[in-house]
Formats: C-alpha cells, sequence, structure tokens
C-alpha cells in the first residue's frame, strides 16, 4: 500500500521496524512485530479489560468512542509525531493529549492518530499504560 502526502511515498506494509521476535506468551512460538501474537494479544488484552481496567475508564470507552474515533482516524490517517519528523506510518491508535480521567474530552483539538510506537513513548514519559 503507498500512502502519499506532501509528495513523499512510503511502501509502510512492506517494510519492517525490527526484526520479529517470538511471543511473549509462554510456550507460543509465533515470530512477532509486537509483544503477542494476534491470539494472545486479544486474550491478554480481554484479561486487562475485565480485572486490570478501571469500570469507570472501561465505560469511556464505548460505542460513541468507538464512532469518534473512527471519523478521526478516516480524517488523519497517518501517525502525527512521525509525520513531525517526515516518517509516514499508518495511524493504529487515538490518543488523548489530556486524558479523560484528568478532565479531557473527545473534542478533536484534545486527540492525536499516532502508532503504537509513538503512543507507548508518550505513555512511558508520563509513566502509565494507556492514560486512564
Amino acid at each position: 500500500m503507498e500512502i502519499k502526502s506532501s509528495g513523499l511515498s512510503l511502501w509502510s506494509d512492506k517494510v519492517p521496524r525490527k526484526p520479529k521476535r517470538p511471543c511473549s506468551h509462554p510456550g507460543c512460538p509465533e515470530l512477532v512485530d509486537g509483544r503477542f501474537c494476534k491470539k494472545h494479544e486479544k486474550e491478554y488484552n480481554r484479561n486487562y479489560e475485565k480485572y486490570k481496567r478501571d469500570p469507570k475508564t472501561h465505560k469511556r470507552y464505548g460505542k460513541t468512542w468507538r464512532i469518534i474515533r473512527k471519523r478521526y482516524v478516516a480524517e488523519h490517517p497517518l501517525c502525527e509525531m512521525c509525520l513531525k519528523e517526515n516518517r509516514m506510518t499508518k495511524v493504529e491508535e487515538v490518543h488523548h493529549i489530556l486524558p479523560l480521567s484528568r478532565g479531557g474530552t473527545n473534542n478533536e483539538d484534545n486527540l492525536m492518530s499516532l502508532c503504537k510506537s509513538c503512543h507507548s513513548k508518550i505513555h512511558a514519559k508520563s509513566g502509565d499504560r494507556f492514560g486512564g
């Protein structure tokens, strides 16, 4: 898939970011780009949602959020942080600049389209998993 913007192009689906490594789930030999294979990532996220995520936070990310996120991704299909560094990476996640838990909103001026890597960097700096 070729992505064009401002005269630049990138074959993002064909250029690996780093070598694949085994899935982090014990005993799974699947080679992956991230932490888990698709099967175990779903399991990990389901357990996180069920046992670790605050019920108030869970309530904030319902049907309305999915509609807002889908519209935002359609309007901002590339990672905004990567674009600042002249890299073109498909959006994977939508970030709340000011987290909902701290009074942020779902307004466009409080959202950023990001790749997983950039989203993780933001939360690593702030010391939280998903911004709560």
